[in-house]
């Protein structure tokens, strides 16, 4: 009989983290019990209990080839930091010995003094503290010569201040969950015991060769490319989208599925994305906290794999000008108890009041503080894709469709609000089932679209954290169904009936947030002047999104909803903005380094071959010689002007010295990012006409290709 070659997916599954399942089988029930509850927010856990399930853990990831554990946190520069500790000491004989209590796990103090914490710590102050969070599981990640324990965790300044993302996202969950179960209650619904955010991402991402694409300092330092003409065949043709997988990516995605569905995270969909060289993964929806967890995995995993493929991974939002960039999706809706999904809507009159006002809410929360939305996509990535390729513009808008926007509309009447009967599709084929349509269309130009029975929010770049984009949606719609709660609680008062009442305070929330609902074309000039009459635009530039976060109202709901502290959305604000120059920065560098490396020798190179070639043909006669000169003259105008713009992109990068963040975000987007795109056109007109043994750099036709 031949030896079994692989394992299969549902024998893997989940074997490389510390779930429910493993704590089941290595706790006695009443830890368990314990375990549980502390995992729902019933109670806390004693040292005694702590010392237990950590000595359960540790042998577990010792059975699972761990010979290390390590706190895994998400500080706020949407990265995942990671201190690792052998399980196995020197005791003070020199003898081996296991150490790994409960202390250890339920908190670390890893040095907080390099962290990003907004200006706020100087770097001698170098205490912060990661704590355990207990509701997201522990997982091992293996390596050739063993593996890592890691323990998702929140981290804390020593005043008790977030550096992380996950505190304030923890935070925004239990502010939606606990108002959600609250208007169930108010309604009638008292038998549902809790509420829970689910969350799916669709992870967007590029693969090149790696060795040609390492050949490209912008690709590398930037992981982007700062000049590059545009092929003769790019994406015009949709040939690409859906189409067949390159084998050797198809090898790449295989592995990459199978790693995480060790680690319990289930990739739903994968297929071409409409860019040349452009893939997409899609992973199963999971309660907030873990999916943001997940997204962070499912990176993590990509990178280490692709290096091992010899691909190059690419997460920005826009590595080609002129082609697709790259999102993710964030599908965003709600759970009860039961296993039902409060944004599924119902034939049903009465059934169809929890539909309601749950989407009222989140229209009413979002039409409030839609720039907080903003504020949470802003990123220099997002600078060069939002608004064009199937991105959505920065605008905040929701689309619900036309079957919705006609229930809405039936709020009004006395009869009631129902969803029309879903029709047949008949396609007239034998052979072909009939087909039931979705209510409305999808509208890819709209930030926020609701989906059948969740939102879709478009707006998040590929290479950002979940994080901070779910914690802003959760905290809006904590703050939107608080509203429509109390109406219905002031209605109930009086007399009414909860379900009538329930549907007044929808109707009244949707008239409230009317202004952010838009079902045509976001792209449209006529819509961006409609947006300012409603008062949508709320700032033009990146660095102004950013600012949005500390704008009065925000601050108050925020603070209201018991999300984030003044303070700490200052300090959120000051390093977005210090990610974001020094995003701008950095490139400002390659693309100087660039033009002096290997541009402006390749023009040399260039005008020297044709200097020599007219020297050895000089003595033939080859007519009208006007078109030759022509071009040489202007590669040397090229060269000229090019040289002019570096020595101009040399002296706006000294004067960036000494200025504070704020204004140095605003100069490199007024003054150095467009003369960068005036260097890059002309640098990709003369890429056109130069010898392609003499451009120094792979071109995109060869970049955007994974043969070998």
């Amino acid at each position: 009989m031949s030896e079994k070659m692989y394992q299969t997916v549902q024998e893997i599954y989940g074997s490389k983290i510390f779930d429910r399942r493993a704590m089941k089988s290595r706790l006695n029930p009443e830890v368990y019990e314990q375990v549980s509850a502390a995992m729902e927010g019933r109670q806390k856990l004693s040292p005694e209990v702590l010392d237990i399930v950590a000595g359960a853990m540790k042998d577990w990831a010792i059975s699972q080839g761990a010979t290390h554990w390590s706190h895994w946190f998400q500080p706020m520069s949407e990265m995942t930091a990671e201190k690792h500790s052998a399980f196995t000491q020197g005791d003070s004989d020199g003898f081996p010995v296991e150490q790994f209590r409960g202390k250890n796990l339920a908190q670390g103090e890893p040095d907080a003094s390099s962290f990003p914490t907004g200006g706020t710590r100087s770097t001698f102050e170098a205490r912060g503290y990661s704590a355990w969070d207990i509701s997201s599981p522990a997982f091992v990640v293996k390596t050739p010569k063993g593996g890592t324990l890691f323990i998702p965790s929140v981290f804390l300044s020593f005043d008790g201040t977030p550096l992380d993302l996950k505190t304030p996202l923890l935070r925004s969950l239990d502010a939606v969950e606990s108002r959600a179960l609250r208007l169930l209650r108010t309604i009638g619904q008292r038998g549902i015991k809790s509420v829970k955010m689910t969350v799916g991402a669709e992870q967007e991402y590029f693969l090149l060769d790696r060795p040609r694409a390492q050949l490209r300092p912008d690709i590398r330092f930037c992981g982007r490319t700062l000049i590059g003409a545009q092929p003769a065949k790019d994406q015009k043709l949709d040939h690409h989208y859906m189409g067949a997988i390159h084998s050797r990516v198809l090898r790449y995605m295989e592995d990459v599925e199978r790693d995480l569905a060790r680690l319990g995270v289930s990739v739903l969909a994968r297929h071409n994305e409409v860019a040349r060289c452009q893939f997409e993964f899609a992973h199963l929806f999971s309660d907030a906290n873990r999916a943001c967890d997940q997204n962070q995995i499912l990176m993590e995993t990509m990178r280490k794999l692709a290096r091992q493929h010899e691909l190059r991974l690419l997460f920005h939002e826009k590595p080609f000008a002129g082609m697709n960039g790259s999102g993710k999706h964030t599908n965003i809706s709600l759970m009860d108890s039961d296993g039902r999904n409060l944004l599924k809507a119902s034939n049903s009159h009465r059934r169809n009041v929890v539909f309601l006002a749950f989407l009222s809410g989140a229209v009413l929360g979002i039409s409030r503080y839609h720039s907080l939305l903003q504020a949470s996509i802003a990123t220099y990535g997002n600078l060069f894709r939002l608004g064009g390729h199937e991105a959505p513009p920065s605008i905040m808008s929701v689309y619900l469709g036309s079957a919705l926007t006609e229930l809405i509309r039936g709020l009004d009447n006395p009869e009631g609000a129902f969803l029309p009967e879903k029709g047949v599709m008949d396609l007239g084929l034998a052979k072909l089932p009939e087909i039931i349509p979705f209510d409305s269309d999808r509208n890819r130009t709209s930030p926020v679209a609701f989906t059948g029975d969740k939102f879709e929010f478009r707006a998040p770049g590929a290479s950002q954290s979940i994080a901070l984009p779910v914690t802003m949606f959760a905290s809006l719609w904590a703050w939107g169904l608080e509203q429509v709660t109390g109406k219905i609680e002031t209605l109930t008062a009086g007399g009414k009936d909860p379900i009538d009442a329930a549907l007044e305070a929808a109707r009244e929330a949707f008239r409230e947030g009317s202004s952010i609902l838009f079902e045509g074309d976001a792209y449209s000039p006529e819509w961006q002047e409609e947006a300012r009459r409603r008062g949508l635009v709320d700032a033009e530039t990146m660095p102004g999104r950013i600012d949005l976060l500390l704008k009065p109202e925000n601050k108050a709901m925020l603070e209201h909803v018991g999300v984030y502290k003044a303070h700490e959305l200052e300090n959120l604000r000051a390093v977005r903005l210090e990610s974001f120059a020094t995003g701008l920065e950095v490139e400002a560098a390659v693309l100087y380094d660039m033009l002096w490396e290997g541009v402006l020798p390749a023009l040399s190179k260039q005008l020297t071959l044709e200097r020599n070639a007219m020297l050895y043909w000089e003595n033939v006669d080859f007519g009208d010689m006007t078109p030759w000169k022509d071009y040489v003259s202007g590669l040397g105008r090229a060269k000229n002007a090019l040289i002019r713009d570096a020595n101009a992109l040399s002296e706006l990068k000294g004067r960036l010295s000494g200025m504070d963040v704020r204004l140095r975000a605003d100069f490199l987007v007024n003054e150095i990012l467009p003369l960068m795109e005036s260097i890059r056109a002309k640098s990709d007109a003369a890429e056109l006409v130069i010898s392609a043994d003499i451009w120094p750099y792979p071109i995109y036709r060869n970049l955007l290709s994974l043969s070998a």
